[in-house]
């Protein structure tokens, strides 16, 4: 089963955000994507990442799927249904509809030290905004 560890990072709150995504295909091939993000808030970017990456799994054809997070706040979220602010709602609601095309879907939380290239490839979408 592949693992798909995702991050966001915002520079401020709403700043220029970023999405990294890595995923460990198991056979000795990664993939890394690093995308940029309108101004946001951190969460919102990690949202943004766990969506992107969700969605990128759907179009390799994945039916099972690990995904791997320091955050959470998308752990807590997932696991309950349910988010209190209002902001993060249509978030998980577009999560939830796209877990549910897997045929088995795991989410982890893990420790930031755990996610260094999701956070990395995540940091390295800010700078492209900021020359834009």
């Amino acid at each position: 089963m592949i693992e798909v560890y995702f991050d966001g990072a915002s520079a401020g709150n709403p700043g220029p955000s970023g999405a990294g995504v890595f995923i460990n295909f198991k056979d000795g091939t990664v993939e890394e994507n690093s995308i940029t993000l309108p101004p946001m808030s951190n969460h919102e970017a990690e949202y943004e990442a766990f969506i992107w990456a969700l969605k990128r799994c759907t179009e390799l054809g994945f039916t099972h799927v690990s995904f791997r997070t320091d955050s959470q706040l998308i752990d807590d979220a997932v696991e309950k249904q349910f988010v209190r602010n209002p902001l993060y709602k249509p978030y998980l609601e577009q999560a939830l509809s796209l877990i549910n095309q897997f045929d088995l879907f795991y989410l982890k939380w893990i420790p930031s030290k755990s996610n260094r290239n999701a956070d990395r490839l995540a940091r390295l979408a800010i700078p492209k905004q900021k020359r834009a």
